[in-house]
């Protein structure tokens, strides 16, 4: 799944870690490395450019679009001592009109330079950490060190050269940029390009293995189902976590997620932690509460594929600027949707931008087919969005930002009490909202009147205008709640409780 994420940072077509996985596998395998030495290859490519957006902030600062700056990146070969300073030169003020570029370019001679020099190691260090955090081994962190090693002893952070680098790093390397060549070009592309850098970024064994076998290893690339055939690939795989190794393994990406953007630092495990208790205070389960705040935490990591130039832009956005920010949580859906693991995540996660009129994105989805766990989760992002800086505007105050959401609800864009439950969780003290018997919701009421009249699950889905899917789930909740079984003893439940009379 971080890989899908870093494919949006890098300006790259989704599952192309995924296949440049596969390339170096497939080539790790002619090269005849032990099943130890491929598990390296394996995670060393799947972790390598994860590090990619840690500092995609200066990188916007200076090139613009940081996703095309590092798109750009495998058409270079950065074999002379100047190819380096070219390339940033080349790069310094993109988008922005002559005279912006000029005053940028003299500042990039100073401050800028230093930064630039230092990307590549931001991006490895970031990417060993999380590894660390992730719990790979030594080995695995070590080949994702050398990943920007160069053959020719050019590279970063360490310039070591030729068998100085892993051999693992030196077939993520190759796989990465032929991977890009044979998408864009086809193999002739890939094989040209490999044989062009063969002695200065790549090592010469590894590129003659490559060309001699490279139709082979790129045979039914475009075919397979990458995600299953990386999965297969790795018996290590059948390992399963514990719920604990689960969650922090979900705050890792969190934590990594919002370092994307200075302004976000923290939101993620901000908006899981309060999204979680209010689900609770609005009176889900504790296993449907721990869902609300796993999905807070990957909420966010289709915001990778929308550049800095955007979100930490201090004016109005363009047209086109918002439309690409209205795809960050259909990314979101994507990256998580492969994994059955993460699939009941995607499915609240997607949910934190929609909206109960429709006036929502990315799907403008709206009353009924929004759920309960997508309402509380949507309303925990705005609240704690609000009480955040962002580059347009100051952090609000609680006060503020509680105002802001309770007139969301009263407009009809966000569920009153998904709002309430938010607010409660915050620490703001109740509105008028009755405490009901048995932890039940003011919804869950409203259906159990319904139902303890004798309407279909159907005929209450058309009332209160919302789906027969999220009837039945409130239904089940009434019983469970109640402790009854049926209608009859869930209607005579109401009556004993005073519920039948409107609120």
């Amino acid at each position: 799944m971080l890989s899908l994420a870093t494919d949006l940072g890098l300006g790259q077509s989704m599952e192309h870690v995924l296949r440049q996985c596969l390339i170096a596998l497939r080539l790790a395998g002619r090269m005849g490395m032990d099943a130890a030495g491929r598990e390296v290859v394996y995670y060393t490519s799947l972790l390598a450019w994860v590090g990619c957006h840690v500092d995609a902030y200066e990188q916007a600062k200076w090139f613009g679009d940081d996703t095309a700056l590092k798109e750009d990146f495998r058409q270079t070969d950065f074999a002379t001592a100047v190819s380096g300073p070219l390339f940033m030169l080349r790069h310094v003020g993109a988008g922005r009109g002559l005279p912006e570029r000029v005053r940028i370019g003299a500042a990039f001679m100073t401050d800028g330079r230093r930064a630039g020099e230092a990307m590549l190691r931001n991006h490895w260090l970031a990417a060993d950490h999380l590894a660390e955090q992730l719990g790979l081994g030594q080995p695995v962190r070590d080949g994702i060190e050398q990943t920007f090693e160069r053959w020719d002893g050019n590279g970063v952070p360490k310039g070591a050269s030729r068998q100085e680098i892993l051999l693992a790093s030196r077939l993520v390397n190759l796989a990465d940029v032929v991977e890009f060549f044979h998408r864009t070009g086809g193999t002739q592309a890939a094989v040209a390009v490999a044989r062009e850098r063969r002695g200065t970024q790549f090592d010469p064994a590894v590129v003659d293995a490559f060309v001699e076998d490279a139709a082979a290893l790129f045979a039914d690339l475009d075919c397979v189902d990458c995600w299953e055939a990386v999965v297969a690939a790795e018996p290590a795989l059948s390992v399963q976590l514990t719920d604990a190794q689960f969650e922090a393994a979900l705050e890792a990406i969190a934590d990594f997620t919002d370092v994307k953007s200075p302004f976000t630092l923290g939101h993620s495990r901000a908006v899981a932690d309060l999204a979680g208790q209010a689900a609770r205070v609005y009176g889900l389960d504790d296993a449907e509460s721990t869902a609300v705040r796993r999905a807070g935490l990957v909420h966010d990591i289709g915001r990778l594929g929308v550049p800095n130039t955007i979100w930490d832009k201090a004016g109005p956005l363009t047209r086109a600027e918002v439309e690409r920010i209205r795809l960050h949580p259909y990314w979101t859906d994507r990256a998580l949707a492969c994994s059955p693991a993460l699939a009941s995540l995607a499915a609240i996660a997607v949910q934190h931008h929609e909206r109960l009129d429709g006036s929502g994105y990315p799907r403008g989805l709206s009353g009924g087919v929004l759920t309960p766990q997508g309402r509380i989760l949507a309303a925990a992002d705005f609240y704690r969005a609000r009480t955040e800086p962002r580059p347009h505007r100051p952090a609000c105050t609680a006060a503020e930002a509680a105002a802001q959401l309770t007139a969301e609800a009263k407009a009809g864009r966000m569920d009153g009490d998904a709002v309430a439950a938010v607010l409660g969780a915050a620490g703001h003290r109740a509105t008028r909202r009755p405490a009901w018997p048995g932890g039940l919701t003011r919804r869950e009421v409203q259906v159990l009147r319904l139902l303890a009249r004798g309407l279909s699950n159907g005929e209450i889905a058309e009332q209160l205008v919302i789906s027969r899917k999220t009837v039945s789930h409130h239904v089940e909740h009434i019983y469970a709640k109640t402790g009854t079984a049926n209608r009859a003893m869930a209607g005579l439940y109401a009556v004993r409780h005073g519920l039948m009379d409107d609120a």
